[in-house]
């Protein structure tokens, strides 16, 4: 299956890469494409509990789903994921 996912904070390519690594890291998600540009994360995923762990994983991140409260905290992990991701 394929889902389209709108995520908050993300900025730039670091934040992009950071994402796609972990994302892909995940058993039972096949595929990653991210636009920067309209901060859209497309994956594809074999069931529905996959998707669930990839939206956990999102939040935990600091790139919760629009809906979801962008907490400080939220922002500050997407500060350090970006820059993780920048480094890589």
């Amino acid at each position: 299956m394929k889902t389209t996912i709108n995520v908050q904070n993300l900025k730039c390519g670091g934040c992009a890469r950071t994402i796609t690594s972990r994302l892909s890291a995940l058993s039972g998600i096949n595929e990653v494409e991210i636009d920067v540009h309209t901060s859209e994360v497309q994956l594809r995923y074999d069931t529905l509990n996959d998707l669930a762990m990839a939206e956990r994983l999102l939040v935990n991140l600091g790139y919760p789903p629009e809906g979801v409260e962008n907490t400080m905290v939220n922002k500050a992990k997407s500060f350090v994921s970006c820059a993780i991701g920048t480094i890589n």
